[in-house]
């Protein structure tokens, strides 16, 4: 019976046909799979940079972080520091270990002495959520300085007389 049974499928007359098969995965870039750990979203531009598929300014990276030149800078020092692993802002911090959260503090430190911030001073944000003007969805900080920057950047502007 088994024979028969192995035959039978061996010439297709037990598949199903296209029209009642289960539809296929969608396909899961290489690079996403690579490291299953950073839980990298396929669609996000910091995770690919991550993965080294998308292009960026280095200028620090360690086991759990990485460090790159803002594409749209708003001071003449302006580089966001990112976690590897793909969580979407603060608010899910929770889910990332303890030493990543170290790291990235470290690596704004880091980054400010490399580019002589600390002696003036520099300013670390990071924008959490559509009220704030997160624009991409991957746990960023921006480490910005290199001039004397605004007093209170949350006032917002005078109404119009």
């Amino acid at each position: 019976m088994k024979v028969l049974l192995a035959a039978f499928l061996a010439l297709g007359l037990g598949a199903q046909s296209p029209a009642t098969q289960a539809p296929a995965a969608a396909s899961v870039p290489a690079w996403v799979a690579l490291h299953p750990e950073y839980h990298a979203s396929a669609n996000c531009i910091f995770c690919k940079i991550v993965a080294g598929v998308a292009p960026s300014r280095k200028v620090y990276e360690d086991d759990r972080v990485v460090a790159f030149w803002d594409i749209a800078p708003r001071a003449p020092i302006h580089i966001l520091v990112i976690p590897k692993q793909h969580i979407r802002s603060l608010d899910e911090l929770e889910e990332l270990p303890v030493e990543t959260r170290a790291a990235l503090l470290d690596a704004c430190f880091k980054v400010a002495k490399q580019f002589g911030l600390v002696e003036h001073g520099f300013r670390v944000i990071a924008n959490t959520g559509s009220d704030a003007n997160q624009t991409v969805p991957h746990l960023h900080f921006h480490v910005v300085g290199g001039e004397k920057l605004l007093e209170d950047p949350i006032t917002k502007p005078a109404a119009a007389k």
